[in-house]
């Protein structure tokens, strides 16, 4: 991807100027995945956190249309991996989410895309921060890939 700099294992910074750069960047990332990861997104709201995660299911094969988990927590989809997406906004602190068992889906073989962490206990996430710029798109920083 031409408008990607960086190294594989440094931090990568990414221009996304619309929906469909977005999804090119969500489907770059999921082409290099096995299972197992961890990836924590970061970015206030409306930054595109749910539009890089609709893209991330699409190039993961999922049929279903993904929708954000801000009042369920979590939600799971079926692709070619697992995808748990988990919007912790309204989670008040870590115990929470060890009392509904969602910890549990961090060592599963599926793709955790979470939105607004409270887990302490992530180890080698790929973290993304996104920034809106100042025409609009999207800058997304991506670290651990």
């Amino acid at each position: 991807m031409d408008k990607m700099k960086g190294k594989i294992n440094a931090s990568i910074k990414y221009i996304s100027k619309s929906v469909e750069e977005t999804y090119a960047l969500a489907k770059s990332i999921a082409d290099k995945l096995k299972g197992g990861e961890v990836i924590l997104l970061n970015g206030d709201l409306g930054a595109g956190k749910t539009t890089f995660t609709k893209g991330l299911a699409k190039a993961l094969e999922v049929d279903d249309v993904v929708t954000s988990p801000t009042f369920t927590f979590m939600k799971e989809y079926l692709g070619r991996l697992p995808l748990y997406h988990f919007d912790m906004y309204r989670v008040s602190d870590e115990e929470e989410l060890y009392e509904l068992g969602l910890n549990d889906y961090l060592f599963m073989n599926g793709v955790c895309v979470i939105e607004w962490n409270k887990f302490e206990c992530v180890e080698n996430p790929i973290i993304i921060d996104i920034d809106v710029d100042e025409n609009g798109g999207r800058v997304f920083n991506i670290r651990g890939l």
